[in-house]
């Protein structure tokens, strides 16, 4: 078991080696104790110790050791509620220990997910669609009730619709950031940010204040797929960067599965090109939990009440409104043929207008409307 004094050094040395230098950092703790390479470094005789390329990056460590209050530092971390694991303590994720390239250690708010539960990475496209949106909630609230954790990088589009559904369901979700764990990413994320911290976790290999550059996602993808047990991708185009997290998913043996769309949706060409190479095809939350959870039939009579949780004639049009937008007259054509009875032009207004404030509904081209949830 490490102790918390020598964590304190090891923190600094994880700090002072930088982002990306996985292979120094083990390196360096094979020299002994955290404490000992700092005081090797603070001494100047670091170089000495090292070979190669590394040596080159021992006058960095060295420069690091001379301003660096270790504990004191350490400790302003964790009075800051965040923590510091490394690969080699209980309570560190056993899933990632066997990726090709796991991260040496993991900053962390909140909590990390249970090993003795299943997990999902539930990703896709930032610019989703309407239908993206309906399916990520509807996957991210299902697989919640049914007590599997749902890990994503809390992006725009489905990634953050995935997990805010699994919250708002009671289930457990982990956000594994492109940046510290201080740093709220994308910014409008605030609320879900800080949901994540009570009710989930926030992770990075990223010590806190590093900002969220470009080159810093696809190795956090790695961590999100490496956590999990599969990765459903809801909706993403052929060139996508959702794409990078599959292929690095497929190279730790995790099962991928990817949600169909038509073959004229670009946002679905990804998916459907995933499918076609041999992904698992799913319909349904249910297809997944059958896969992962056999025999698991909770949750399935209340997708009904889940997305049409209104009554009276609004209840009525949202169950006929469609993804696709459909104009005044149609939807009266409709109402009238669905529920055998007639409904006035100015009396589906009024109710179309309460949807749409309700954000049941969205009004595009004029009279024509279309679902939102």
């Amino acid at each position: 078991m490490i102790q918390e004094a020598e964590k304190a050094y090891i923190h600094w040395l994880y700090r002072a080696v930088g982002v990306g230098s996985r292979q120094l950092f083990r390196e360096l703790r094979k020299l002994g104790r955290a404490e000992e390479v700092y005081e090797m470094a603070k001494r100047g005789q670091l170089a000495e110790k090292l070979s190669g390329r590394s040596k080159k990056k021992a006058e960095k460590i060295t420069a690091a050791a001379q301003c660096a209050d270790v504990v004191t530092e350490y400790e302003q971390m964790q009075a800051r509620g965040i923590s510091f694991i490394t690969a080699e303590e209980e309570g560190f994720p056993k899933k990632l220990t066997s990726v090709p390239d796991a991260p040496c250690a993991l900053y962390y708010v909140g909590k990390l997910p249970d090993d003795r539960q299943k997990s999902v990475a539930v990703i896709g496209t930032r610019e989703c669609t309407q239908y993206g949106r309906m399916m990520a909630k509807q996957f991210g609230q299902m697989l919640a009730e049914a007590g599997i954790q749902v890990v994503s990088g809390m992006a725009r589009g489905i990634d953050g619709i995935g997990q805010q559904a699994a919250l708002h369901a009671g289930g457990f979700s982990l956000s594994v950031l492109g940046s510290g764990v201080d740093i709220c990413y994308p910014p409008e994320h605030r609320a879900l940010y800080d949901q994540l911290i009570v009710k989930g976790g926030i992770c990075s290999e990223y010590p806190p204040g590093i900002e969220p550059r470009a080159f810093l996602f696809p190795p956090r993808n790695r961590i999100i797929s490496g956590l999990c047990d599969a990765v459903l991708v809801i909706e993403a185009k052929e060139r996508s960067g959702t794409l990078i997290t599959v292929d690095m998913a497929l190279e730790q043996g995790r099962e991928v599965y990817a949600l169909p769309g038509r073959v004229t949706d670009p946002f679905s060409s990804g998916c459907n090109r995933l499918i076609k190479q041999g992904a698992g095809i799913v319909l349904s939350a249910q297809d997944l939990l059958n896969e992962l959870k056999p025999g698991y039939e909770g949750g399935i009579v209340c997708e009904q009440q889940t997305f049409f949780p209104i009554d009276g004639v609004g209840g009525q049009l949202v169950r006929i409104l469609d993804l696709q937008p459909q104009s005044i007259q149609t939807l009266q054509q409709t109402y009238g043929e669905v529920y055998g009875q007639s409904i006035t032009i100015p009396k589906l207004c009024h109710e179309l207008l309460q949807l749409c404030v309700a954000g049941y509904a969205g009004q595009v081209n004029g009279n024509y409307y279309m679902r939102k949830i």
